[in-house]
């Protein structure tokens, strides 16, 4: 028997059941439409749509065939096998994707859709590091740009970044780029951290042997997230006062003083599990603004506490539109040489086995 697919009505009832209370109805009816033509021409195309945590809900909720944090969607994106694969997430999980799909067409929506992050630390800062710390192995973040990942012995993401810097057994680890997640790794690892773009050691020093007495056994980088940078301490004391009860819940990228003051803390896939896990009737998501949203759709019978007031300006890029145009002109397509792919295909799957 064949099903026939969903209607425009048929799509505007499922994302009205979840969504009433987070997206207006004369947007709601919009973005139906326009998650109805999107869901047809992905079947025409082949096509499969892996969207991140972080897309804004009615994109989230209607085209996605997979969602999940950068960890899942590189599982994903290893064993997918349907062509074109858009990716609704920012350029260096795409990335990601063309490198474990290298003969796989992959489209980013958005032109842009960036991230601060990434953009914190070039193949070139990663070279002068390894220089500065001959030997040392390099564990970077899955949240950088593939010339970065191809320096790099083994990539990480924030839900396996402990179990990844202890899998190398090495006296000293380079951990790039994040500066936050760096220190709550450490601090959970309990190793001591330098940071050499604020405390360098000579080249002299290090030849006259002067750093083995520092005894640092974690060098980070001060990159960071511009979205997770902005909550405070403070913060958390202003929603606890207002609600007792709140479980509070931090990304890894958020400071060490906040990943401290809060409940619990780790990737937005294991803040998904712990929400659905657990019996608190509010919860407080230090994270991107339309995660609390996403997950709302899925427990109406539990409150997310709305105090995140901007969203991540570079997961902004990627709308429903973007992601119609996409797949309607075929854009825009997502390369990565051959002599870096290669080298960052070695670090991701190191971290893809690890888990």
């Amino acid at each position: 028997m064949v099903i026939a697919p969903p209607s425009i009505q048929d799509t505007y009832r499922e994302l009205a059941e979840k969504l009433a209370d987070v997206v207006p109805e004369p947007e709601l009816a919009i973005k139906a439409e326009l998650a109805h033509e999107i869901n047809q021409l992905k079947r025409e195309r082949q096509a499969v749509i892996l969207g991140h945590n972080y897309m804004e809900p009615a994109l989230y909720h209607s085209v996605c065939d997979y969602t999940g944090d950068s960890l899942e969607l590189s599982r994903i994106a290893a064993t997918v096998e349907r062509d074109p694969i858009v990716f609704c997430g920012v350029r260096f999980m795409a990335e990601t994707a063309k490198i474990l799909n290298p003969n796989r067409t992959v489209l980013l929506p958005a032109r842009r859709a960036g991230c601060s992050l990434a953009a914190s630390i070039t193949a070139e800062d990663v070279r002068e590091l390894r220089r500065q710390f001959p030997g040392v192995p390099v564990v970077s973040y899955v949240n950088t740009y593939a010339d970065v990942k191809a320096e790099s012995d083994i990539c990480c993401t924030s839900g396996n970044a402990t179990m990844v810097v202890e899998s190398l057994d090495a006296e000293t680890v380079i951990f790039l780029p994040d500066e936050y997640l760096a220190s709550n790794v450490a601090a959970e690892t309990s190793k001591q951290i330098l940071f050499p773009t604020v405390h360098p050691v000579s080249r002299d020093k290090q030849r006259a042997g002067a750093q083995d007495d520092l005894h640092y056994e974690m060098i980070g980088w001060h990159g960071r997230c511009e979205v997770h940078e902005k909550f405070t301490v403070e913060d958390i004391q202003d929603v606890r006062a207002q609600f007792p009860d709140v479980v509070v819940l931090a990304h890894p990228e958020c400071s060490p003083e906040v990943v401290k003051a809060s409940d619990f803390s780790g990737s937005t896939g294991a803040m998904t599990r712990y929400v659905s896990d657990t019996d608190a009737p509010r919860y407080l998501l230090l994270t991107e603004c339309s995660m609390g949203d996403n997950i709302a759709a899925e427990v109406h019978d539990k409150e997310m506490v709305r105090l995140c007031t901007v969203r991540c300006p570079h997961m902004n890029e990627i709308t429903l539109e973007e992601v119609l145009a996409s797949l309607r002109e075929d854009r825009y397509h997502v390369e990565v040489d051959s002599s870096i792919s290669h080298r960052a295909r070695n670090a991701i799957e190191r971290m893809l086995e690890i888990g």
